[in-house]
């Protein structure tokens, strides 16, 4: 089969299952690098690179710097003090969470800022009296345009970066983004504050989040503690209350208030058995029975994942409201380095945020274990499987061939109309598909058609970065917009209506203004 039809097919069907929602998103980008093996368009080594790709591993690292301010209650505790202070005033509260969760998204990422501040958000709109659909979509929306101030703030960001010196224009520097993202920052927020109270339903959602003050509160009148609250949770220690599991291999043992757990690392503060406290030295387990215990924060989760154990809210969620401490002052000490690296590029982006990731662990800021699990493998393999598509679209001529159907249709109107045809595709897709995979899949058409037209890469990849971030029209367009669901009540019909008047912001931004920063 001709490699260009090949790669016209692979990328049909990868589309196909992308939304199905059948099949997971590593599986297809998986099943994209070997069918292009597969089908001879590229070699083995072509097929598999992404997954050794420099861009791949920045991203990778960078999530171990987003969980590193996360865990050690960085975000939250910022997010307290900013908003706590805010005042109940809804305009206010808007203005207030819209550029901090753009501060944040920044710096760890839309997925870490919105999950860090979200339950902040609900409580925050409980005690003013707001309903929590008329803060959570703009926390979510306002997130997309944070996303934009700094190189970190979404791999997009990254690999456009990447294409664009590629191609043999220049890479963008890591404050370059906000020459576009402070005017998207500051259009969001007019909009949500003129058309927000109109556009959003009134409604809360069913769950309201932890309070970890009123949690260790709640657990000390239960368990009869003599301990004050301030006793029980720290920046290193916490408790988790921990329920035994039928067939535990824990029934039968016995336990008393004071006493060890085997393993040394845990002490057993009290025990109950439905409304009863349990008492003395001759307590012996059942199932069902519920113990308190207290320890470091790590040890906790560590026997949060063992058999026999279920605990009741998760220690690692715990953590997160928990007061700041020394570890906190080593994530942002470590962060600011890497910032200084990347900003002066003294070592390549990849090289910068490793050497983060790196000194993250070895002053047990994060262990190795939440280094692993704070990586979104999902987002680190669908890029790393969908780079060889961009390589093949380029390799075998396909983008330039696309390139060229574009420019028959639109060509003679201007640079203007055919960056136009651009955004408008990659803004629609994006509302289907991941947008880090739909700026794969037309970044090399984009290339192709600036090359084409003798015109400057730069405005054609910024362009596509803002247009992937208006990501605003349905709840599975980004994991930000699913994760205000619940909490906001929303409905899957809700988002376009706040999204419209975002898009038509972030598409005329992509057309307008940027070939004015970055000239054609």
């Amino acid at each position: 089969m001709d490699p260009i039809v090949s790669t016209l097919v692979i990328l049909v069907l990868a589309i196909a299952a992308f939304l199905s929602n059948r099949i997971p998103l590593g599986i297809v980008a998986i099943g994209v690098s070997l069918a292009l093996f597969f089908t001879g368009v590229l070699t083995l080594p072509e097929a598999l690179a992404g997954f050794g790709d420099p861009t791949v591993l920045f991203i990778a690292a960078l999530f171990v710097v987003s969980e590193s301010l996360d865990s050690t209650g960085v975000t939250a505790w910022a997010g307290q003090k900013v908003i706590g202070r805010a005042g109940t005033g809804r305009k206010t509260l808007l203005v207030v969470i819209s550029l901090m969760v753009a501060l944040a998204t920044a710096l760890i990422s839309i997925n870490g800022a919105v999950a860090a501040l979200l339950p902040l958000v609900v409580v925050v709109a409980a005690r003013a009296g707001i309903p929590s659909s008329q803060l959570l979509m703009p926390l979510a929306f306002a997130a997309h345009a944070g996303s934009l101030l700094l190189l970190t703030g979404t791999p997009v960001n990254i690999l456009v970066s990447d294409f664009a010196e590629g191609a043999g224009g220049r890479a963008f520097g890591y404050f370059e983004f906000a020459l576009v993202g402070l005017p998207l920052l500051a259009g969001t927020i007019v909009i949500l504050l003129l058309f927000g109270r109109r556009l959003l339903p009134n409604r809360s959602g069913g769950e309201m989040p932890l309070d970890l003050v009123r949690h260790t509160r709640l657990l000390r009148s239960q368990y009869s503690l003599s301990l004050d609250t301030g006793m029980l949770v720290g920046a290193v220690n916490g408790v988790t209350e921990f329920v035994i599991a039928p067939r535990s291999p824990l029934i039968g043992t016995k336990v008393y208030p004071g006493m060890a757990t085997p393993t040394g690392d845990l002490v057993v503060l009290a025990a109950r058995r439905g409304d009863e406290q349990l008492r003395g030295k001759d307590v012996t387990l059942q199932a069902g029975d519920a113990l308190l215990l207290q320890g470091s924060w790590d040890d906790l989760a560590r026997h949060a994942e063992k058999p026999g154990l279920l605990a009741v809210d998760s220690p690692a969620q715990l953590r997160r409201s928990a007061p700041l401490g020394g570890r906190a002052v080593a994530a942002l000490v470590i962060l600011g380095a890497m910032v200084i690296l990347l900003a002066t590029g003294l070592v390549p982006p990849a090289v910068a945020a490793l050497l983060a990731a790196c000194a993250l662990v070895l002053t047990r800021t994060v262990s190795v274990t939440q280094a692993y699990h704070s990586i979104s493998w999902t987002t680190v393999v669908l890029i790393a499987g969908m780079i060889p598509l961009s390589t093949a679209f380029i390799r075998t001529g396909t983008a330039d061939l696309v390139a060229g159907w574009l420019l028959d249709a639109v060509g003679g109107a201007g640079p203007h109309v055919v960056l136009l045809a651009l955004c408008v595709l990659t803004l629609l897709l994006g509302q289907l598909i991941s947008n880090t995979a739909t700026v794969l899949i037309i970044a090399p058409i984009a290339l192709s058609v600036a090359a084409t037209l003798s015109l400057s890469v730069q405005p054609f990849m910024m362009a596509l970065t803002v247009a992937g971030a208006a990501a605003f029209f349905t709840p599975i367009a980004t994991p930000a917009n699913l994760m205000v669901m619940q909490p906001g009540g929303y409905r899957f019909g809700d988002y376009w209506k706040l999204g419209l008047p975002l898009a038509l912001l972030f598409l005329g931004v992509a057309v307008y203004y940027v070939p004015l920063i970055w000239p054609f």
